[in-house]
């Protein structure tokens, strides 16, 4: 039998109890009352939560709350099996994996080509020249070589929401390759439905009409020759951004006797995926930006064309607040949807009253190849009312620019005192780069514990006075460990650097210079006095 992914069993899980489960999509809220589904329980963390997207793309498209008042009876009342069944059964025809139909995110031409691998289709996997080069060295080739249907469909869904760029024609995923996803998950009791459901945005149910334009594989691919791009609400519905099929695949199925171990999982299926084909020119997405719900934006200019955010080196932190939970000062950075929904723009946070979680994760890609899945989560404080979620981002944005301020004139003190003028060394070496890392490291739980002390209403002016001292307090620590006067040092000329280098540093930390002034006016701190002013005031009193 063919396998279906909405009402087949395939979507492995783990319970509140600890106990391993296989459910079908409308099960995700089954047993709440006693036994709830937690989490996903795929092996690998790129499955979880493309697994995560997958489940809110379908209740978005299936069963979407039409005004706030519907999202909240959903919070509190979960719905049963039979609601979720009879909400995804229409669209059923569109998740059915093998078969001779239409298959889920498959091109419908059974495609001329050479068979790959099948683990290839997994995103960090070696391309074709690393294994004729040999040089597949920290993710080697040969790992497994069939997968069972329900890790196929998991990793084709990853692959194709995620894809990374693949050689000539050959296109990146709809929100570019390796695109960086946000999520709210809700503190409390939580669970897998209320995980979900607090990233379901608003919408209205499609109409059986537009279901080719929101699932490209139930029609013919609108391939990219002759410059053809798939824009939204010109040839395709809005909706497709949960359903994007940027590549043209086919898989190849094997059915078998007797059931055998899926490579990946050690499930057991009677039908394996022992290789994939694909075809170049595939969907050409264009006119996207800021369209799907759980990725954040940026532009490089007012007007210009917005752009997904996609992971880089060194993770996910708070010196990434601004554009990934908040707008930046310029607007030129804005969170997903999912996150304004919850914090700035909605009243769901409000109205739930819970302290959240901030999850991100993607792949930080270099071009075709993937130097890391990166996973990162933290605190989003509640606030109780409009002005305080005002008061909020506004110390956000202060303390984040001035931590940045800070790191950079770290970095900056750090190589005055290490190399002389005109040494060549790179600002960014790793040794300077490391001191600005650990700043920002080091004044993490600071940070948090201000926005926490601000959402229960603590006076801003005091919060944004105390993170001047911690962030002059860390910097200083690093600069002296980074940069240790020796007393029985012999080269006079290089503790003569380091003296400098930290007496510029205490002095821009202190409001002087225009580094310093920069950093003080950030934090809302009056000018220190110089001594023209201190004589001047001197004067002034002996006259009197």
């Amino acid at each position: 039998m063919v396998l279906n992914l909405i009402p087949d069993s395939w979507l492995p899980v783990l319970r509140r109890s600890g106990r391993a489960d296989v459910i079908r999509p409308a099960q995700i809220a089954e047993q709440f009352d006693d036994d709830p589904v937690i989490a996903i329980d795929w092996p690998r963390a790129d499955f979880r939560f493309a697994a995560l997207e997958f489940l809110i793309g379908l209740l978005a498209t299936t069963f979407p709350p039409a005004e706030h008042d519907d999202w909240l009876d959903g919070w509190d009342r979960p719905p049963a099996p039979k609601v979720l069944d009879a909400a995804f059964a229409p669209f059923a025809h569109a998740f059915v994996l093998d078969g001779d139909g239409p298959r889920f995110l498959q091109d419908q031409e059974d495609l001329v080509s050479e068979s790959e691998p099948m683990e290839r289709l997994l995103i960090e996997s070696p391309g074709g020249s690393t294994i004729r080069n040999n040089t597949d060295l920290l993710v080697r080739r040969g790992r497994f070589t069939t997968l069972g249907r329900p890790a196929a469909a998991m990793a084709l869904y990853t692959f194709q929401s995620w894809a990374p760029a693949g050689g000539a024609g050959n296109r990146t995923g709809l929100r570019g390759g390796g695109p960086l996803t946000t999520l709210v998950a809700p503190g409390g009791a939580r669970t897998l439905w209320h995980l979900l459901w607090a990233n379901v945005p608003l919408g209205e149910k499609p109409l059986p009409a537009d279901l080719p334009w929101i699932f490209p594989w139930l029609a013919p691919t609108i391939t990219s020759e002759n410059a053809r791009v798939v824009v939204p609400a010109e040839n395709a519905h809005p909706l497709q951004c949960w359903w994007g099929m940027p590549r043209r695949i086919r898989l190849d199925f094997s059915p078998s006797d007797l059931p055998c171990s899926c490579g990946l999982t050690g499930t057991l299926d009677t039908v394996h995926v022992t290789g994939w084909r694909q075809r170049p020119r595939g969907v050409n997405y264009a006119g996207w930006g800021k369209i799907h719900p759980l990725t954040p934006h940026y532009t490089l200019k007012p007007g210009a064309e917005w752009l997904p955010v996609h992971p880089q080196p060194g993770g996910i932190g708070y010196r990434h607040w601004l554009g990934l939970v908040t707008e930046s000062f310029e607007g030129m950075r804005v969170p997903a949807k999912s996150i304004a929904d919850w914090q700035s723009h909605g009243r769901r946070a409000r109205d739930i009253g819970q302290e959240a979680r901030f999850l991100a994760a993607g792949y930080d890609m270099d071009n075709m190849k993937a130097r890391a899945f990166v996973e990162s989560e933290m605190p989003l404080p509640v606030a109780a009312d409009a002005d305080t979620r005002q008061h909020l981002d506004d110390l956000a944005k202060a303390l984040v620019r001035a931590a940045d301020q800070v790191a950079g004139l770290l970095r900056s003190a750090v190589r005055n005192a290490l190399f002389a003028a005109g040494a060549t060394v790179k600002i960014d070496a790793e040794l300077l780069s490391a001191q600005r890392e650990r700043l920002w490291e080091q004044t993490e739980q600071p940070f948090f514990a201000a926005l926490r002390r601000i959402a229960d209403c603590a006076d801003p002016a005091a919060e944004r006075a105390a993170w001047l001292a911690v962030l002059r307090g860390t910097a200083l620590a690093l600069f002296d460990e980074a940069a240790p006067l020796s007393p029985d040092a012999s080269d006079g000329s290089a503790t003569l650097r380091i003296v400098r280098a930290r007496r510029q540093l205490v002095f821009a930390l202190a409001g002087f210079g225009k580094e310093g002034n920069a950093l003080f006016q950030m934090l809302g701190q009056p000018k220190p006095d110089t001594k023209a002013a201190k004589a001047t005031r001197t004067s002034k009193g002996r006259s009197v």
